[in-house]
């Protein structure tokens, strides 16, 4: 084995988005592509002799390959250990835990979370830090810097590791150590969690439908509900990771786990249905003929956050991206604590944790989390779930409705436009920031503006600005309206429209949501000319 310095050239576009670097597979195969961008992860890093590191992903095709990649090119820049999850297999919330528990310098993701897999699909790679979380805007902006000077990247010539067995090996002086991508996870989840309750819950026949999306998180489920909780063997569905997710979409949210509303529709549905993606870092929630909303279920999770033995000695702050829609707000003005408005990107949650401002977070997009990890985590909040109907005895319903009747319903939905024109993209969103000035005030179907600009966040911690995050036009009863550009596509541009209205009247609890919030999305057409600009009669996707 000797370690070889290659000779390369920089590639366009290899700049980290919210979550990583997300390309189409095909970008990735390019002779050089993965390296470079390893090689500039390594380069930011500066000296990493005798660290350790964590590598896994989410079992997408070209994750064994790349793995192989970057375990001999950490040999050729000095690590003294790289523990890897057997099979190349560790969920998004497994990594973030590894990297904690072991010390490790950081960790490498390697998924492109909800996007499509295969060879024709997506691919996607990011780096944590020494916290498990995702690594700051300072370091992903000078990874991207190295992208764009490279002229070498260094790598051993060793041959493939057997990563399909627990035990140890050797690249140059570096171990590989093969881990259970279960075991430390689950461990974590039995001392947050009153196993024992949910256990019973289960064994008095407690009814549950889990599905993979034959991503990440089956094994994670079929070890912990199946196997530690006593779940019934079937409870866990599409459970075995595939290259291309079965040729689905692995994105939890009522489109696109269509079969799994279908099923909680029924009448013989099970008590609660769950999914999570396809790294396991986003989660779904089902009760019988109700779906619960993201947003609403960071809420419901904060308020019955007591129930579960690793929060009762109370929560300190909750943290919700600034998408989100306000009904954290409203739990956290109850409880006496603060809740925190980020630009949309888990990233931006990391300092508030670490500096204890707060323990409970989430975006509207299916994440939802804690200070236990410094990721979302989508088995995580579907065993909150668990713990709060066997604390309480109430059905996934009673428990939103009750919610609903304390607090008020903020009904709430996001109109994804996928793939459009990224020109037009961006000419939509200036045309909206160039009317921001003038907005205040203004009457529009009966909705008062009463701010409208483009939000810019300010770390408390440390005080980094982040600058032209969405735009936001709030209404004088709290309704929101936010347009922002995704960073998580590979394709065109995808433009996000979120809908707020918020309802304290019980009594129109239970309207549709579309319905309730139709007059926003009339307001928001007009004044972006959203449909006209992206040639769109209507949204690709709405959740």
């Amino acid at each position: 084995m000797t370690i070889q310095t290659i000779a390369t050239t920089p590639f366009a576009g290899q700049k980290p988005g919210t979550s990583g670097l997300r390309k189409k597979v095909a970008e990735f195969q390019q002779g050089g592509y993965l390296e470079n961008f390893v090689q500039s992860i390594f380069a930011t890093l500066g000296d990493c002799a005798g660290q350790s590191l964590v590598v896994g992903g989410d079992g997408r095709f070209f994750n064994r390959h790349a793995i192989q990649v970057i375990l001999r090119m950490a040999a050729a820049h000095g690590f003294a250990k790289v523990l890897v999850g057997r099979a190349g297999i560790l969920s998004t919330p497994a990594l973030s835990c590894v990297v904690r528990k072991h010390g490790a310098l950081g960790g490498i993701v390697l998924s492109a979370s909800h996007n499509p897999g295969g060879p024709d699909g997506d691919f996607g790679i990011k780096y944590n830090i020494g916290n498990g979380g995702p690594a700051p805007e300072r370091i992903t902006d000078a990874i991207y810097g190295h992208t764009q000077a490279i002229a070498a990247y260094r790598i051993s010539d060793a041959p493939a590791t057997d990563i399909d067995q627990i035990g140890q090996a050797h690249i140059e002086q570096m171990v590989v150590e093969v881990i259970d991508p279960v075991r430390d996870y689950a461990d974590l989840m039995a001392r947050l969690f009153d196993f024992a309750a949910i256990k019973a819950l289960f064994a008095g026949g407690f009814t549950m439908r889990f599905d993979g999306m034959h991503a990440v998180g089956g094994p994670y489920a079929q070890a912990i509900l199946e196997g530690i909780l006593g779940a019934p063997k079937g409870t866990v569905i599409n459970g075995a990771p595939l290259e291309d997710f079965g040729g689905h979409h692995p994105d939890p949210n009522p489109v696109n786990a269509a079969d799994l509303i279908a099923l909680m529709a029924a009448p013989d549905a099970p008590d609660l249905g769950a999914a999570t993606d396809g790294d396991a870092d986003r989660n779904m929630i089902v009760g019988r003929g109700i779906a619960v909303t993201p947003s609403d279920s960071l809420a419901i999770i904060a308020a019955n956050a007591g129930v579960v033995p690793g929060y009762r000695a109370g929560i300190t702050g909750i943290a919700r991206s600034m998408p989100t829609s306000t009904a954290p707000d409203r739990v956290a003005a109850a409880l006496g604590v603060p809740c925190y408005e980020t630009p949309t990107g888990w990233k931006y949650f990391g300092n508030l944790l670490d500096a204890g401002l707060v323990n409970l977070c989430g975006e509207e997009s299916y994440g939802t989390g804690s200070d236990h990890i410094r990721e979302k985590d989508g088995l995580w909040a579907v065993l909150f779930w668990l713990n709060m109907v066997a604390a309480s005895g109430l059905s996934v319903a009673d428990i939103v409705e009750r919610h609903w009747a304390r607090f008020g319903r903020n009904y709430y939905s996001r109109h994804d436009y996928e793939a459009v024109d990224a020109a037009a993209a961006e000419a939509m969103m200036a045309h909206l920031r160039g009317q921001l000035g003038a907005l205040g005030g203004t009457v529009h179907d009966g909705y008062t503006v009463a701010l409208a600009d483009d939000f810019v966040y300010t770390d408390p911690v440390d005080g980094s600005v982040a600058n032209r995050q969405g735009v936001r036009i709030i209404m004088s009863d709290g309704s929101r309206i936010v347009f922002r550009l995704s960073g998580t596509g590979t394709e065109g541009a995808t433009v996000r429209l979120y809908l707020e209205k918020y309802e304290a009247d019980p009594a129109r609890h239970a309207l549709e949501a579309q319905s309730a919030l139709a007059g926003l999305a009339r307001i928001a057409d007009t004044l972006s000319q959203l449909k006209s600009r992206t040639k769109r009669a209507g949204p690709t996707v709405i959740t």
